[in-house]
């Protein structure tokens, strides 16, 4: 039941992002479930293997290259996802971070009632 519900408000904070931020924008609601789906199936799947390949860059930069390897996966999807569409790497940044930020407030949400 958690899964769902974080499914569901991740594809209305992209919703949301969308309609504030320039450079994103996403076709409807279907497309934003889609969306909050493929990028769940790749960060689960594809974000491991490149963050350790950038682990070096990473430990430079002291964990802040993570925020660059989130948008770029963020950018993968919308090549892949019809219906949803980035801009630019800069969109991306703005975009990850944000949804950073809502699934962190998402799981404090969630660990509270257990």
């Amino acid at each position: 039941m958690k899964l769902l519900l974080r499914w569901f408000i991740n594809a209305a904070a992209i919703i949301i992002i969308a309609s504030y931020l320039p450079g994103l924008a996403v076709s409807g609601f279907y497309a934003a479930l889609v969306t909050a789906l493929i990028l769940g199936l790749v960060n689960a799947l594809i974000r491991p293997v490149v963050l350790f390949f950038t682990l070096p860059v990473n430990i430079l930069t002291l964990g802040l290259f993570t925020f660059v390897v989130n948008a770029l996966m963020l950018w993968l999807v919308s090549s892949i996802v019809k219906g949803f569409y980035v801009a630019g790497f800069a969109s991306a940044f703005w975009a990850a971070l944000i949804l950073w930020l809502v699934s962190w407030f998402t799981n404090v949400l969630l660990k509270k009632n257990r």
